[in-house]
């Protein structure tokens, strides 16, 4: 790899830095192509990246950016998970660490402040962005439809009623 390309790919690591809320710095040992294809696209799904970077070009990437405290804790085989939810990445990593001993969480951050490897599985049970704003979204239509549902209730027994003394009119004569 030659000048250019290094510098290139520090930049283009530096940027995927900036544009992360979190981080998250595991060790890999023995990961078939496999293996790291499939959990490569389990972050792709989940909106987070997944980079196996040597741990200088990452050091160096990560110059100027709030995750600069982290360059101590690259050393290894090194693996990066980034995402701009801030659970994303952390959810990812950690359940596919939990099922495969070839991946062991270090730590990372989240936002700039440094997480050891609890802080970062405390982030994992989470709940995600999307699940928090699903969670909302079902917060706010529920009184709605509990509303729309009280308004019409009234209009619909006049309705039965008005019926009921039609069909006993009719009965009768």
């Amino acid at each position: 790899m030659n000048r250019t390309e290094k510098a290139e790919l520090i930049e283009t690591l530096q940027s995927t830095f900036n544009a992360s809320t979190t981080v998250v710095v595991a060790h890999q040992v023995g990961m078939t192509v496999a293996e790291s294809g499939d959990l490569r696209q389990k972050m792709r799904e989940a909106g987070a990246g997944f980079k196996v970077t040597k741990n200088r070009i990452a050091k160096l990437a990560l110059k100027g950016t709030r995750y600069e405290d982290l360059d101590s804790i690259f050393t290894g085989p090194t693996v990066v998970g980034t995402s701009e939810d801030p659970v994303a990445a952390a959810k990812i990593l950690v359940d596919y660490a939990e099922g495969n001993p070839k991946i062991t969480i270090i730590g990372g951050s989240m936002d700039g402040k440094t997480l050891d490897k609890a802080g970062i599985e405390a982030l994992a049970k989470m709940p995600s962005l999307d699940e928090l704003r699903g969670k909302l979204v079902g917060l706010v239509r529920a009184p709605a439809a509990k509303i729309a549902r009280v308004v019409q209730a009234p209009a619909g027994k006049m309705v039965r009623v008005i019926k009921a003394r039609e069909d006993q009119l009719q009965q009768g004569s």
